[in-house]
């Protein structure tokens, strides 16, 4: 029973103990009812406040029963005599003083029904809170990112620069968790940006969002069936439970996941991932998604294009490894091809094979990857592209370096680079700062794109 209702209750239970009934006027119900059904807190104001005094029998009596510092010699106010008869009715003390209760309770009953109508508004007000707010289980976190930055391309007969852009582009993201087991967790992230095709943060890693409109970007549920963890969702990587042994934070978007981007870091649509970590620091992950899943052609059909992928992983406390394995359908190139003009539904499977590491030494730790992509039609040839990237401590932040070629590079093609350099500097817990310059060489022409750039990163 509540603080309250034993306050209420109180006359009565007194009545059965003792014998003798209690009647309305008693309990004083015209007064409980008064502030018991009003929608606002009771103003002091509206009530006599005099003071009780020694030598008063309801002073008297309430330093003998409850012995409270407040009954020192001094006068007490009605209302702080009535708070410590509440207390002793709450307490169970006071039906050992059957009598004595029941004249206080008549006594200060105006100053009980005080009490009583303010805890009645506060509760109104807290559930009414409570009510809009978020369930006790769901979490919420964000993230907003604004970057500075600037590039030019070096790409006509005067060596002049061209393509220059100085901008600030932005990216917000909202992150709303909840788990309904404490195991399982609904992951659901809102995001807006304003990143623009021609700019630094296009080339390099991208912020990712080009509307400026707050949308669903993701959704997806993880939950565990015994040693394993499952994810199904909607714009969600078929790699989200998968090993990745790269530690490496990248600037060139090319750069990306040391260069295995499409193995090692499955995309996808509407996608399934699973993932087990073994206690002796291997790990598996599987994957499969329809990554035309959100059109008319529906999910795993003839029509639509699928991912499907495996990864292998081991890590120990100074270095990891991991090897992926995936196969993603093309069926966009292949529908011009000569092998594909008798078949609608052909498809210009694309198999990747790719691995990532690291290793860490005393001082700087160095990362890498490479992957490998075999067409299922001769028209398309087989491609390759790699990342090595170096990072150390410096001071409080982090110093990164590295090189890969700038993507997939064909088996007969010149191979082109993309060159990099970043200071990672937290301000705090939930500000981050990266400075970063890069040179980007591109196929079939001697410009390249060269930029710099200041990117805050603010986690909330």
């Amino acid at each position: 029973m509540k603080l309250f209702q034993k306050l209420i209750a109180a006359p009565a239970i007194i009545s059965l103990a003792s014998g003798v009934a209690v009647n309305a006027s008693e309990i004083n119900t015209s007064d409980l009812g008064k502030f018991s059904n009003s929608n606002d807190l009771v103003s002091l104001g509206d009530f006599k406040s005099d003071t009780l005094i020694p030598g008063d029998w309801a002073y008297d009596s309430l330093k003998d029963l409850t012995n409270s510092p407040k009954f020192n010699g001094d006068s007490v106010t009605r209302l702080e005599a009535a708070a410590e008869l509440n207390n002793l009715i709450a307490g169970g003390e006071g039906l050992m003083n059957v009598a004595q209760i029941d004249r206080l309770s008549d006594e200060l009953g105006s100053e009980l029904a005080i009490m009583k109508g303010r805890v009645d508004g506060l509760e109104a007000r807290v559930n009414g809170i409570e009510a809009g707010s978020f369930s006790d289980t769901t979490t919420l976190s964000g993230k907003v990112e604004m970057l500075l930055g600037a590039k030019d391309s070096q790409d006509n007969d005067e060596n002049e620069a061209t393509g220059d852009g100085f901008m600030l582009n932005y990216h917000y993201e909202i992150d709303l968790n909840t788990s309904f087991t404490g195991e399982d967790k609904l992951n659901i992230e809102l995001a807006a940006g304003n990143q623009v095709s021609d700019s630094v943060a296009a080339l390099t890693d991208p912020l990712g969002e080009s509307s400026e409109d707050l949308h669903m970007e993701d959704v997806n549920y993880t939950f565990p069936v015994g040693d394993w963890k499952f994810s199904v969702g909607d714009s969600m990587d078929a790699s989200k439970n998968w090993p990745n042994a790269c530690s490496y934070g990248n600037v060139v978007d090319a750069l990306g996941d040391c260069g295995a981007a499409n193995s090692v870091d499955l995309s996808g649509d509407v996608s399934f991932s699973a993932g087990k970590d073994f206690d002796n620091g291997w790990s598996v992950g599987l994957g499969i998604s329809a990554n035309e899943g959100a059109t008319s052609d529906g999910m795993f059909t003839e029509e639509g294009d699928d991912y499907y992928g495996v990864a292998l992983g081991y890590e120990s406390d100074s270095y990891g490894v991991t090897l992926a394995y995936s196969m993603k359908e093309d069926r966009s190139s292949a529908s011009g091809s000569t092998q594909a003009v008798d078949n609608a539904s052909a498809s210009n499977d694309k198999t990747y094979v790719g691995a990532t590491a690291y290793y860490n030494f005393d001082e700087f730790t160095v990362s890498g990857g490479i992957e490998f992509m075999e067409p299922e039609l001769s028209t398309d040839k087989e491609s390759t592209q790699w990342t090595v990237g170096v990072s150390t401590a410096v001071g409080e932040g982090e110093l990164s370096a590295g090189v890969g070629t700038n993507g997939a590079i064909d088996e007969d093609a010149d191979e082109i680079y993309a060159y990099e350099i970043k200071y990672s500097y937290p301000i705090n817990d939930g500000v981050t700062i990266d400075t970063f310059a890069f040179v980007a060489e591109n196929a079939g022409t001697t410009a390249d794109d060269t930029g710099v750039g200041v990117l805050a990163t603010f986690k909330f």
